[in-house]
């Protein structure tokens, strides 16, 4: 397996553009709020029917994650989760909106890829998921791994 420290060099060998990288700090957790937001809509399971409303598909997908994350770096995971649990959360301020909360997360998700697309544009280099779809899950790591830099962020 590569190590965390790979994966976030080759990722940001298409991500030295200052702009590319403003509208990655902004597109990339837009992403992530869109996606939840869009799991957050699907039917629960009927096992968890008796269970809080926010363990969900949204919520599983993210503990899920976090399993990858961990086994790329515990550290980092740390990060990750606390924005994991953030992004939930205005997940479900979201859900209070008058219309639903499938066509906010659409207009999101589709506007943040829009963002990203300029931004390599702008970079002049194709976005990383192009070469290796695991890409999509270390664009998240990045920004974390972008706020603990001066620390030790590798295992």
């Amino acid at each position: 397996m590569r190590s965390v420290g790979d994966w976030l060099a080759e990722y940001g060998e298409s991500h030295r553009n200052p702009t590319n990288k403003l509208l990655h700090w902004i597109c990339v957790p837009l992403i992530v709020l869109s996606i939840l937001g869009l799991l957050w809509t699907l039917p629960r399971p009927a096992f968890l029917a008796a269970l809080p409303t926010w363990l969900n598909w949204a919520s599983i997908v993210a503990a899920a994650a976090l399993i990858y994350y961990t086994l790329l770096s515990p550290r980092l995971t740390l990060g990750v989760a606390v924005a994991f649990v953030a992004l939930l959360w205005l997940t479900l301020q979201l859900s209070h909106l008058p219309w639903p909360l499938w066509q906010t997360s659409l207009v999101i998700f589709v506007a943040a890829w829009i963002g990203q697309f300029i931004g390599h544009a702008v970079e002049g280099r194709r976005p990383s998921f192009f070469k290796d779809v695991q890409f999509l899950m270390i664009g998240p790591l990045w920004l974390v791994a972008a706020l603990y830099r001066g620390t030790a962020y590798h295992r």
